[in-house]
């Protein structure tokens, strides 16, 4: 089942897909009584008897009343209620290329890396990124499983991961690689305003089985770059939840980025930066596709 965000004529809505992705229902003809006006609120006031009830209207075809042709598909959400937590370097041929290319890099532990990014604005699928070449002209891609957290909680265990799990959908965390250096830090040089992109849509965690393994991949104008498997994690989905919500209360709505494979730009020699016009193709495909341009 897959959750949209999406504008018809003036007006912005959240519904899901039929099983063809031909035609939309609007959450809001359907459950009169509940504020689903954003995907927060989705995540929010949604109950599992409410999935319960849209799982069994989606073979009901009168429901979707609005053709997939005549919306603007939206980022699901928009503005992300804290900043993106991210896990880095969390698939080894990713972790080797960044040890190869990164002066000073050295990651002396098998514990993971944790980083915040700031994202006033989340783009949606078929947006263009503002890239800041003034600013530094090595700018990269990284496609990501995302993870959306469906309820509040604080110290999770690993075992109870999947109840706190709303939903995923596909990331691109856009990078500033020479800001990354410079700083010695990775929040500036991913946190430049149109560097976050997710969608085309979130998929409820029903329809994938637990701990989740999907391919994961990247192209740049048609150039297969990042081709993985999450089930390549260093650290798994249940791992990473519990170790982040260990004193550290998770919302529900909270965005984690659970690292991106090898591939990126800056692990090529010379790095294969991205430019003005090129387009890129983040794929997972349970989920769908997540296309940007860079401008």
């Amino acid at each position: 089942m897959k959750f949209v965000r999406y504008r018809q004529n003036d007006a912005v809505e959240i519904g899901i897909f039929n099983a063809q992705e031909t035609a939309v229902m609007n959450l809001k003809d359907v459950f009169l009584q509940k504020d689903l006006s954003t995907m927060q609120k989705v995540v929010e006031n949604l109950t599992d008897k409410d999935i319960d009830k849209l799982h069994s209207w989606l073979q009901n075809e009168r429901l979707f009343k609005t053709k997939a042709e005549d919306i603007k598909i939206l980022a699901p959400i928009e503005r992300p209620l804290h900043d993106i937590l991210c896990v880095g370097v969390n698939y080894s041929a990713h972790l080797q290329e960044t040890q190869d290319r990164v002066d000073g890099f050295k990651k002396e532990t098998n514990d993971a890396v944790y980083f915040g990014k700031r994202a006033i604005k989340i783009l949606g699928s078929g947006e263009k990124v503002q890239a800041c070449f003034d600013i530094d002209s090595a700018v990269d891609y990284e496609v990501e499983l995302a993870v959306i957290i469906g309820k509040t909680g604080k110290n999770i265990r690993k075992e109870e991961a999947e109840d706190y799990i709303f939903g995923y959908s596909i990331f691109n965390d856009f990078s500033s690689r020479r800001l990354q250096k410079k700083h010695m830090q990775w929040f500036r040089g991913k946190s430049l305003d149109t560097y976050s992109a997710m969608g085309p849509v979130i998929l409820h965690k029903s329809a994938l089985t637990f701990p989740v393994e999907v391919d994961v991949k990247c192209s740049v104008n048609d150039e297969l770059r990042q081709n993985s498997n999450t089930k390549l994690f260093l650290h798994d989905i249940p791992s990473i939840i519990a170790e982040l919500s260990q004193g550290m209360t998770l919302e529900a709505g909270d965005i984690i980025a659970t690292g991106t494979p090898s591939g990126v730009g800056m692990g090529y020699k010379p790095g294969k930066w991205l430019k003005k016009g090129d387009t890129v193709v983040c794929e997972i495909p349970p989920i769908g596709k997540l296309i940007n341009f860079i401008g």
